[in-house]
């Protein structure tokens, strides 16, 4: 994706995410009996919808700070992938509940923050995105790291429509 297609869409998530901002609940730090990974205050996932294009961002609220980023035209079932990096990547490897991918991907420097964006081609369909949406969490190897993108409670709702408007 280039860059300049991410910006709108930055800006869009920025908007979206002022209203859709809570207060951390006491759920939030724990994972609880389940296992599942906890979700981090200031933190969440967003969704937005433009004409046939809809976004789904992990970031912070009202800023430029996006850990992951998913844009797809509606009812095509094809995601364009951009992960954050500190530095030049030829892959992005996502992992959900035991499924993972990696996504061969292109590298261009970030201009709203320091370090590289990754941009990958993928699919709706495919396994690890299929689990995200059922378990409402993602991770990203990046730079030899593993960080997890957990929904709070209230985005639940914004993963499904957002898979449901991708196809």
């Amino acid at each position: 994706m280039r860059l300049s297609r991410l910006i709108p869409s930055l800006i869009a998530v920025s908007a979206v995410a002022a209203c859709a901002t809570h207060a951390p609940s006491p759920g939030d730090a724990l994972s609880g009996a389940s296992g599942a990974p906890a979700a981090t205050p200031g933190l969440d996932w967003f969704m937005n919808r433009d004409g046939s294009e809809a976004s789904l961002a992990y970031g912070v609220a009202n800023s430029d700070e996006v850990k992951l980023h998913l844009l797809c035209q509606a009812g095509t079932g094809a995601l364009e992938v951009t992960a954050s990096s500190e530095k030049p990547g030829r892959e992005i490897h996502l992992e959900s509940g035991g499924d993972t991918e990696r996504y061969a991907a292109t590298s261009e420097p970030a201009v709203v923050h320091e370090g590289e964006l990754l941009t990958a081609h993928a699919a709706t369909k495919d396994p690890v995105f299929q689990r995200f949406r059922r378990l409402g969490w993602i991770a990203n190897w990046a730079d030899g790291e593993r960080e997890v993108y957990v929904a709070h409670p209230t985005a639940k709702a914004g993963i499904e429509q957002f898979f449901a408007v991708c196809g």
